[in-house]
Order: structure tokens, then C-alpha cells, then sequence
């Protein structure tokens, strides 16, 4: 990934006092940042080439619990260290807080210095590789829905998550007098993630009360999960500085549409040619567009937990909803699973709509590679595209509706245990039991409402 600026530019900014504080970061098992605050000057000196952390970083809930069951790490093993590894090449400055620039890291282990295998930018890593040994690069870009509310987290944490107000009082959807009343969220968070080096292409109101949408243009594809990454979180640091929550859980109420993070990608030639073009094709369609897209549809149940991996994700799973119910494709058809857009044009891509907001980008791209380069591989027949309402078809393949389902299909994919190891499809099959486990043992207020006297 290409940063904003470079080792020896730091080293100026620092000698000037323009720069104080290093954020070193690495990208966790949920897809947030994690790290270190560093003191420049000790970062430019000494820190530059690796620090430490706890290897349970990449075995925590969203809690930040420690759940038994893991591999890598347990209070057996002791819970030793991980080596972060700073990528120098993602170093860049972070506008919105004085004086901070930041750089992500790989994941290294303490002994061997080989990269941890399940850290998700090792998992996209791997199928980058693979893809690269076909002769294609991909190029993917990520679009990130969320809801601003009128209050803070705090104010909305302490008043024990109830009584939610949206920043606005009606649907949105490309709406430029609504998001104007906004603009004090969403112009400085355009604003500072560009000047951080990020190719932030706009920003817009969504389909449903205080709902928005961050578009960043088409990258390759580690940049594109770097840019993801860093934009989620730069939403919740600029919404925290204006007094407003910024929320990617996927469904927060039962009558409010979800959100999502749809992903387009295409494959590229080394030569920099689109390898999902051909000018032949009635749609525009390559061979090994089809091939791919078969791919991406054959395997989605076994890849749909790394879309959506938690209990609540699933809730957008819903008909009339703009969230996909089918693993089908179509022709810019916003109710299928996977949409061709850009046919019969140089654009041609595919636009997968099955992911949530809560998605880690690193471990949904790397599946979807997977699936891609599975199809390929199989030369796998692509079936011709669904027309009209997919969500009323029947005999279709449809996506897993419940976490527990979708940890089945995890476990038990032969596809996904070769594509991506073993050991790395235990390690989220153990964080999918996990969350599951978490959400039996509680005492819903549903059920409280429903049963205290009617039961």
C-alpha cells in the first residue's frame, strides 16, 4: 500500500515538532486497529523496525474477552508476543488528530519471524500470491454504510443503548438538503481522509433515516482493505470530535434497513489490461469473468461467515431490504447476491452485495479471491443471469441465514481449508462458536417483553 509520506519526510516533521506521536497498528481479528501510541522521536530511533504485543490481539471477542479454544494462544500457552512488523510503505499522516501520523504492521510470530498465518493481512496476503501466480492482480473497492446518531457514544452507552435517535428524522438516499445538516460529520471526514492519502471519490446520504455512504475508488486489493480499515475508524474518531456516534453494526433496529459493505471487483493482466473484458461477449464478459463469478457464487455459503460474522449480521438478510437473500447473479439487479455492473463497457466488474458493515475487509476480500481463483481453476460454468425480483425465486442457493449455519459451512468447507489452511479456518471457526456461545447465554430484553407475563 502506498502512504502519504515518506520515512524521511518523519524524520523532518519530527526534528520540526510538527509530528509527536506514531500511531503503530495492526489490524485485528474484527477488522479495528490496534496498537501502540509511540513518541516520534523513540518511533524514528529504535521502533521503526518492530515492537511487541500480546498474542491474544488475534484471539479476543469484541469484548476484548479471551476465549478458550484457541490454537494460537490460551492461558496454557501463556499468552506470549507477537512482533509488529511496521509496513513502511503505509506510513502516512492522520489530519483529523495534532501531530500523529500512523503505520500498519504485519503480524510476526515472537520465534520464527514467519508472518502469523490467520492475521488477516497475512490471509489476503496468501491469495494475493496465488492470484499473482495466474498472472492477474485484482482490483476491489469497498463501499462502507453506517448511521450517525444525535448522540455520543457515551451519552448512548450510558443511557444503556436505548431511545436511539437517527441524525435525521427521514429516508436520505442521495439526499442533498438532509446531508447538508451533516456536512459538519461527513466534510471533515472527506477532507482529512483524503489529505491522509486516501482516494476518497464521495460521500452520500443512504436509503434510511441518518444512514451514510463513504465510496473510495478502485485500488488493488491490499490497498483496498488498508483504505477500508482506516477509513472505519477515522468515521467513529471525526463523528466522537462532533459530539455524534457512528454505528456499523449492520441491523440496529428491527424496522430500520441495514447496512452493508458491498464489494466490486475485477481481475487485471500484468500488462495492465482488464482481464474481465471482452468486446466480443453480449455483456461484455471475459471467460475468465465467468469463470470467476461461478466461482464467487458456487462458494458462497462457505465463505459468507467472513461477510458477515456476527449474531446480528444476519438480521439483514431480509426481502424488500436492498440486502441479498440469494446467491444468484444478474444484470444490475440490486436483489441478487452478486451484480454485473459496468456491462458492455471497458468497467466491467462484479459487485458482491452479500457483505455487512461489520465485515473484516482483509478476510472478506481474501475469501472472495479464494472463491474467484477456486472458479478459475475449475473453469467453472457460469449459469445465465436471473431477471426480475429474486427474492421471490425459488430453487436457488441461498445465503446461510443464521450465524450458526454459517459457521457450519465454515467448518465442514473443503475449499476454503485448502485455499486458506487449516489452522486458519479452525481459528474463525473458533471465533464464530464463539460469538454464538456469547449471544445463547443471554437473556434477550425480547424475550423478557414477550414472556414476563404472557407466558
Amino acid at each position: 500500500m502506498s502512504g502519504n509520506i515518506s520515512f524521511d519526510a518523519l524524520k523532518s516533521q519530527v526534528s520540526e515538532g510538527t509530528v509527536d506521536t506514531v500511531l503503530v497498528c495492526l489490524v485485528d481479528m474484527q477488522g479495528r486497529l490496534a496498537g501502540k501510541r509511540f513518541h516520534a522521536q523513540n518511533f524514528i530511533d529504535h521502533s521503526w523496525e518492530e515492537t511487541h504485543c500480546c498474542n491474544y490481539l488475534l484471539a479476543t471477542d469484541l469484548e476484548m474477552a479471551t476465549p478458550e479454544g484457541y490454537a494460537s494462544s490460551s492461558w496454557e500457552t501463556g499468552y506470549g508476543d507477537y512482533v509488529m512488523k511496521p509496513d513502511m510503505d503505509t506510513l502516512r499522516t492522520v489530519p483529523w488528530l495534532e501531530g500523529t501520523v500512523m503505520v500498519l504492521c504485519d503480524v510476526l510470530d515472537h520465534h520464527t519471524h514467519k508472518e502469523v498465518s490467520h492475521s488477516p493481512r497475512a490471509v489476503l496476503k496468501k491469495q494475493i500470491t496465488r492470484l499473482a501466480d495466474l498472472g492477474f492482480a485484482a482490483k476491489m473497492a469497498t463501499e462502507l454504510e453506517f448511521f450517525l446518531f444525535e448522540k455520543s457514544f457515551d451519552e448512548i452507552r450510558k443511557e444503556g443503548f436505548r431511545d436511539l435517535e437517527p441524525i435525521s428524522g427521514y429516508n436520505e438516499d442521495y439526499h442533498i438538503l438532509q446531508t447538508t445538516k451533516e456536512e459538519h460529520v461527513m466534510r471533515p471526514l472527506r477532507n482529512h481522509l483524503f489529505a491522509a492519502g486516501l482516494p476518497i471519490e464521495n460521500s452520500k446520504g443512504e436509503a434510511e433515516t441518518g444512514q451514510e455512504e463513504l465510496n473510495i475508488r478502485y485500488d488493488v486489493a491490499m490497498n483496498c482493505a488498508d483504505f477500508h480499515t482506516i477509513a472505519k475508524h477515522a468515521t467513529k474518531e471525526v463523528a466522537w470530535q462532533q459530539g455524534h456516534a457512528a454505528s456499523f453494526l449492520p441491523k440496529w433496529h428491527h424496522d430500520k434497513v441495514g447496512s452493508s459493505s458491498h464489494v466490486h471487483q475485477s481481475l487485471w493482466n500484468m500488462d495492465g489490461s482488464s482481464a474481465f473484458y471482452d468486446a466480443d461477449d453480449d455483456l461484455a464478459m471475459s471467460d475468465t469473468m465467468k469463470h470467476y463469478l461461478a466461482g464467487l457464487i458456487k462458494y458462497a455459503p462457505d465463505y459468507t461467515y467472513f461477510l458477515a460474522p456476527y449474531i446480528n449480521s444476519y438480521k439483514r438478510f431480509s426481502k424488500g431490504t436492498f440486502a441479498p437473500t440469494k446467491t444468484v447473479w444478474s444484470v444490475d439487479n440490486r436483489t441478487a447476491g452478486f451484480r454485473l455492473c459496468g456491462a458492455n463497457t471497458k468497467g466491467v466488474r462484479v459487485e458482491c452485495r452479500i457483505g455487512g458493515s461489520d465485515l473484516n475487509p482483509y478476510l472478506a476480500l481474501a475469501v472472495q479471491l479464494a472463491a474467484g481463483i477456486q472458479g478459475l481453476e475449475e473453469k467453472l460454468e457460469l449459469q445465465a443471469p436471473t431477471k426480475g425480483d429474486v427474492y421471490e425465486q425459488s430453487g436457488v442457493s441461498e445465503i446461510p441465514r443464521s450465524l450458526r449455519a454459517a459457521t457450519e459451512t465454515l467448518r465442514n468447507s473443503k475449499f476454503l481449508r485448502a485455499a486458506l489452511g487449516d489452522d486458519v479456518v479452525d481459528h474463525y471457526t473458533r471465533a464464530a462458536e464463539w460469538e454464538q456461545e456469547e449471544f445463547d447465554r443471554v437473556v434477550t430484553d425480547y424475550e423478557v417483553a414477550r414472556g414476563f407475563e404472557r407466558a
